[in-house]
């Protein structure tokens, strides 16, 4: 996990003029649909803020939250909504959010830290809270790229959101829009 935040302090920069234009709205759908007016929404692994700032012209009270503090410097500066240094396997709230928003962050958490981190995840949401979470399709985990990765598909993703106590509302492949690559994307609920 060092490697992947050492990379991107490195590369904020780079990696937030290659993000923070790119629309997500289609897919911050999945999960504002389930969100009630005024949601306060955790952006979790925010990255450039991109969708910290969109969330927040939603009318959303948003909290945005990253591992990297160059990628909090970025989201700071993009959205002046100030990012919280901390990684999510030091997660520690309880209750506090109608949403949860990890996109393309929790792909990063080795497999074995993983049912923790949702649990932790689970335990941040209010009663009947959504949560929204992408990784790249398939079944790799190591290095690539300078960073750690964890590939899941549909079957594994949907196990370990049940076990970690979430009810699936929404479970999906899809192409990314730049080339070959699949996403396996997940809208779940808090079980109750």
């Amino acid at each position: 996990m060092d490697t992947t935040v050492g990379f991107y302090d490195g590369n904020s920069e780079a990696y937030s003029k290659k993000t923070f234009g790119a629309d997500l709205s289609e897919l911050r759908s999945h999960l504002v649909r389930h969100l009630p007016e005024g949601a306060s929404v955790l952006d979790l692994g925010c990255g450039s803020g991109r969708d910290s700032l969109a969330f927040s012209r939603m009318g959303y009270r948003v909290t945005a939250m990253d591992a990297s503090e160059g990628m909090c410097r970025m989201t700071e500066r993009n959205t002046g909504i100030r990012a919280e240094k901390r990684r999510y396997q030091d997660l520690d709230r309880t209750d506090e959010f109608d949403g949860v928003w990890a996109c393309c962050s929790l792909l990063h958490c080795p497999s074995d830290e993983l049912p923790d981190v949702l649990g932790r995840v689970r335990r941040s949401l209010k009663k009947g809270g959504v949560f929204f979470c992408c990784f790249k399709k398939g079944d790799f985990e190591g290095e690539r790229e300078g960073r750690h990765y964890l590939d899941l598909d549909v079957r594994r993703l949907g196990r370990l959101l049940e076990d970690a106590g979430f009810e699936i509302i929404e479970l999906w492949e899809e192409k990314d829009f730049r080339g070959d690559l699949f996403w396996t994307n997940a809208v779940s609920r808090v079980r109750v």
